[in-house]
Formats: structure tokens, C-alpha cells, sequence
């Protein structure tokens, strides 16, 4: 794979570099493919983990991880070639978290209902992209609100892979304790955490899917996790059976049960988060002009809302731009042709299928408490100076892992905000949105 030549004799070469604007972006086929190359490294590791998390909702777990790949593969295909974004679109960690550990877990839903609910949160999604509204939504909500999601989230994530690994188990007294730790599982799971660590501390851009991977073969040398006795355990030839997840959404019983708030935390999540994502990852890639402006970002949230609905009717959860695009970014990639090569990896990733049943949950464990610290690192942008500011962004923070919801963080870090905010004199600061979006969240609150 070579550079684009400048004499134009490859009609194919010289349609994807007027496609992609790749002389215009300075840069290349090989350099987009290495680009698309580091980030599938960087995030390969949701192969293993995502479906794991769904299959504690109840999904089969094999229908579940065929879904993760192949709406991966199409959102992150369709998000390069629509908006030419060099990113990558996978059903976000945070979300499926949401899904399966508190719409599932703690609410008792089924599977099904949980992805009635998020079709519909893509529907709304994709109005809101269409329309001011989503602009007016984004600019209501105070930035020190935007940031604590996104950490609360984080922490949401690593107290759950704490808890799955059993170094946090329950106790009677004090609710949470620390769990056993010369357990095997337990032992794995801490080398996992710093093993990783350690490796992203030194730029390792696979850091994640090294560490899954190296934890995975520890286990099966000392005997605690299965060897696959053949090839077919690791690769497979077969078309993959969607069938167990396929258009399984129930959007009569996502109505029936009532569950606004729940439609209303995947929406609201996903847009904050897509567009922190996209903010920092377009920065990188230089598509943010003088005034501020993010160029086609419009095209890049419909592309997001857009797999939503597909994600929901393939059966798995809410998709999310990923953050370790910026690791392609950083290797050169500036168009959509990295997101297309991306997404082209993703879909080999099914003649591996067979190795999610090997992966122990000491092994997925650690990328979930790493994933979640790496969120937490947004928390320096908040001004905790400003009580007025930083209180309702800590309630915010602090409720999402204690009361298992993120919903829960949404509506005490707003109802908070919003009353200190008039009792300090500085009701101005509210905007009419705002206010309206924290009415909902209160109605949502106390009558669920």
C-alpha cells in the first residue's frame, strides 16, 4: 500500500483521494490504513468486553458479540464515508454498563424492553441532530455538569469491574468491603490493573487488548481458565447467528413499563458524550477552524444517532464515539478512509468469535477499571472553587457508582445545581432549557 501518485494513473486511488480529500487533508492511503490500524489495536478490546457485559443482561452471549462487531463495523464505516470523520463508532462502555447493570440488573427489564428503549432514544437522538434543539440542549447544560457525567460514568465503570473481579464484594455492616485477596481471580484481575496501567504509562497504544490478552494466558497456564483444545475454539468459518438478538427489541414494552427517564438517560448521555468525544478527537485532527467550529459536525451526530437505531435493531447498545480514535489520529489519520479501514478490521473480527467464551472475567475486568480512571481524568476541568459549581458536579459524580445508576447522578447533580444556583443569588445562570430539563428529570425522579 503506497502513497497517493500525483499523475493520476489509478482511476480507483484517485476517486478515494477526491472522496476523502486526502491531498487536501495532507495525508495518504497507507498513512489512513496505519491510522485505522492503531485505533482497531487500541479498542479491539470491546470485542471481549462489551458482549460480556450484555450477557450478564441475559443476551446470548455469541449472538451478542456478532452484534458488537457488525454494528461496529457498519456504524464506523458509515460515520467515515458520510461525515469523512477519522473515527470510530462501537456501542459505548458506559452505556452497555447502563444497560445491562441497571436497566437490566437493578430494574429487572428484560433485554428485549432495554432495546426498545434504546431505538427509541436513537430516534430522538436523530431529531435532535436534525434540529436546534440538540444545539440548545448542549449550550444549556453548564460545563461542570458535562465534564461530572463523564467521570461519574467512569467511576460507575471501574466500581462494576471491581465488583466482577471480586475485589469489591458486599458486607453486611458496611455495604462494600474489600473482597479476598488471595483469590486467584482476584490476584489475575490486580495484575491485570497494573500490568496495563503500566503499559499506557509508556504509550502503548494496544495497552488494553495486551493486557486481556496476557491475563487470559496467565490463567489458562495456571489451570483456572479453559484451553482451547482445537482450532475451531479459537477461529470460525461460519456465518455468524444474529438470530438471537436480530430486530429482538420490544418497543411496546419499553412503553408499557414507563420507562422515560431510562430513554432519556441513553439519549442525554450519548450526546453528551459523543460530543466531548468529538470535540477533543476533532481538535486533534485539525478540523476545528479559527471561530470555533467543527467541521460536519452535524453529519457526524446524525451518523451517530443513525447507528443508534441500527445498533438497537442488530440487538446490542447505544453506540458512542470512542476516544481511542485519538490513538489514530495520533499515528496520522485525518479522513473517513481510517474509519473505513477500521471498520474493515472489525469485520474480520468474526472469524475469531469462538475466543469471547475463553476470555475470563479477570481479564475483562481490568480494561473496565481502566477505562473508567481514564474517564475520571476530565475531573481537573472542573472548578471546584465555585461550590455553587463544584458541589452539584461531585453529587453528580458521587451518586452514579453509590445508588448503581446513572440516571440517579443525572438528577441529583441538576436538581442540585439548580437549587444552590438560586439561593446564591445566581439564578441568571439558568437557562430556560435547563430549567426544563431539570423539571423533567425531577418529574421522571420522584414519580418512577
Amino acid at each position: 500500500m503506497s502513497d497517493i501518485p500525483t499523475n493520476g494513473n489509478s482511476s480507483i486511488v484517485t476517486y478515494i483521494d477526491k472522496f476523502f480529500k486526502l491531498k487536501q487533508k495532507k495525508t495518504s492511503i497507507k498513512t489512513e490504513f496505519l491510522a485505522g490500524l492503531t485505533t482497531f489495536f487500541s479498542m479491539a478490546y470491546i470485542i471481549f468486553v462489551v458482549p460480556s457485559m450484555l450477557s450478564a443482561a441475559g443476551m446470548p452471549k455469541d449472538a451478542a458479540l456478532a452484534s458488537c462487531l457488525l454494528t461496529t463495523a457498519l456504524c464506523t464505516i458509515y460515520i467515515g464515508i458520510y461525515a469523512n470523520y477519522p473515527v470510530a463508532v462501537a456501542p459505548g462502555m458506559g452505556l452497555t454498563a447502563f444497560f445491562a447493570f441497571y436497566v437490566c440488573g437493578s430494574q429487572h427489564l428484560p433485554w428485549q424492553t432495554a432495546l426498545g428503549a434504546v431505538f427509541i432514544s436513537g430516534i430522538i437522538f436523530f431529531i435532535l441532530s436534525v434540529t436546534k434543539i440538540r444545539q440548545l440542549i448542549i449550550d444549556a447544560v453548564p460545563p461542570s455538569l458535562k465534564i461530572a457525567i463523564v467521570v461519574g460514568i467512569g467511576c460507575f465503570i471501574s466500581f462494576i469491574g471491581l465488583q466482577g473481579s471480586g475485589i469489591i464484594v458486599a458486607d453486611p455492616a458496611t455495604k462494600v468491603t474489600l473482597g479476598d485477596l488471595t483469590s486467584i481471580n482476584v490476584i489475575l484481575t490486580l495484575f491485570g490493573i497494573l500490568f496495563t496501567a503500566a503499559l499506557i504509562s509508556i504509550n502503548v497504544k494496544a495497552a488494553i487488548l495486551i493486557g486481556i490478552v496476557v491475563v487470559t494466558i496467565i490463567s489458562m497456564i495456571i489451570g483456572n481458565s479453559a484451553v482451547p483444545s482445537s482450532m475451531a475454539d479459537v477461529f470460525s468459518f461460519e456465518i455468524p447467528n444474529f438470530a438471537g438478538t436480530f430486530m429482538q427489541m420490544d418497543l411496546i414494552g419499553a412503553l408499557h413499563y414507563g420507562i422515560i427517564s431510562i430513554i432519556f438517560t441513553f439519549t442525554i448521555v450519548e450526546l453528551f458524550d459523543t460530543i466531548g468525544t468529538l470535540i477533543a478527537v476533532t481538535k486533534m485532527a485539525n478540523m476545528v477552524d479559527e471561530n470555533g467550529k467543527i467541521e460536519n459536525i452535524d453529519k457526524a451526530l446524525i451518523s451517530d444517532s443513525v447507528g443508534t437505531i441500527a445498533s438497537a435493531a442488530i440487538g446490542t447498545c447505544t453506540v458512542a464515539t470512542y476516544v481511542e480514535s485519538a490513538t489514530g489520529i495520533n499515528a496520522g489519520g485525518r479522513t473517513g478512509l481510517t474509519a473505513v479501514f477500521v471498520g474493515l478490521l472489525f469485520l474480520l473480527g468474526f472469524f475469531i468469535t469462538p475466543l469471547g467464551d475463553l476470555i475470563p472475567a479477570c481479564a475483562t475486568a481490568p480494561a473496565l477499571i481502566i477505562v473508567g480512571g481514564l474517564m475520571v481524568s476530565n475531573i481537573s476541568s472542573i472548578d471546584f472553587k465555585d461550590f455553587s459549581e463544584g458541589f452539584p458536579a461531585f453529587l453528580t459524580i458521587i451518586m452514579m457508582p453509590l445508588t448503581y445508576s446513572i440516571a440517579n447522578g443525572f438528577a441529583f447533580g441538576f436538581l442540585s445545581y439548580c437549587f444552590i444556583k438560586v439561593f446564591s443569588g445566581k439564578f441568571k445562570e439558568i437557562s430556560p432549557t435547563m430549567w426544563g430539563i431539570t423539571i423533567f428529570l425531577a418529574v421522571s425522579f420522584f414519580l418512577r
